[in-house]
């Protein structure tokens, strides 16, 4: 009976001291605990501290409980919960820092394809309106041009009305001539014609006669052919030399018998303007 006793007694012993170990192990980690600092955490927390005390059975209780277990491991597992979730936030500030780099990156280089292509229309612009400038300019000097030599006129073309003594109507041989050269001066400008009579006889007489055969000539440029009368003009000679023959030196006229008529085409720069000023705008006009 005693022998039972006692062994019962030596086994509740041995059964209470691992318990009592794990209870005296269980507070060590408090004082560590305490000493550490939050700023010393990333996540903010006091830092996990290793056990100062190893209790009675050292690191490994062979007699450590579930709920033991469970108890050490909980701050390890939250520790790493904690972990997980700043390491998404901090992956997903990352994603998100970089999308707005992205963005803006690609919202730069747009603009600067946008400055680039007002940079080329610009360039275009200038140049078209340094062309614009040449032009004008080239203008401008042919205008200068034509107006300091507006009253010069060049004799271009000569035609010559031949008439019978005592005849002032015109032949139709003289028609044609006439139409000859007047047809190509419609829709013309810059251009006088000038009508010169003359008239065998002497005084007043071969005067009057070569106005006549003048005016006969004058008479039909109008009206068959539509030249304004400002643009002609007319002056009976008489019996007064020709110009060609007073540049000869002739002293005297040439005899005639009958009458004639000189017919001078004189022309300016003004039809020389007009054809720069449109071979000017053409290419503007394509």
């Amino acid at each position: 009976m005693n022998n039972r006793t006692l062994f019962a007694l030596l086994l509740t012993v041995i059964l209470a001291v691992p318990v009592f170990a794990q209870q005296s192990s269980t507070p060590a980690t408090q004082p560590a605990a305490q000493t550490a600092t939050k700023a010393d955490s990333a996540t903010g927390k006091v830092p996990l501290q290793p056990e100062i005390r190893e209790g009675f059975w050292g690191r490994v209780n062979p007699f450590a409980r579930k709920k033991y277990v469970a108890r050490q491991t909980q701050p390890i597992r939250d520790r790493i919960n904690e972990l997980d979730e700043l390491t998404a936030s901090n992956t997903r500030a990352i994603k998100d820092t970089d999308t707005r780099a992205q963005q803006g990156i690609q919202l730069a280089s747009a603009k600067a394809i946008e400055a680039d292509q007002h940079a080329i229309e610009a360039g275009n612009k200038a140049q078209a309106a340094q062309l614009t400038a040449q032009q004008a300019h080239t203008r401008l000097n042919t205008v200068e041009q034509v107006v300091t030599n507006i009253d010069q006129y060049q004799p271009t073309t000569q035609t010559e009305i031949l008439f019978k003594p005592g005849q002032t109507v015109l032949s139709q041989n003289a028609k044609t001539a006439l139409d000859e050269m007047a047809t190509p001066l419609k829709n013309q400008r810059g251009y006088v014609v000038e009508v010169q009579g003359f008239s065998s006889g002497h005084g007043q007489v071969a005067i009057s006669n070569s106005q006549k055969m003048a005016e006969s000539v004058v008479r039909y440029l109008a009206l068959n052919h539509d030249i304004p009368i400002y643009r002609i003009y007319l002056v009976g000679m008489g019996n007064a030399p020709t110009p060609v023959a007073a540049s000869a030196g002739e002293a005297k006229p040439k005899r005639i018998t009958g009458g004639r008529v000189e017919i001078s085409l004189l022309k300016n720069n003004l039809e020389q303007l007009a054809s720069t000023s449109a071979t000017q705008d053409q290419p503007q006009q394509k």
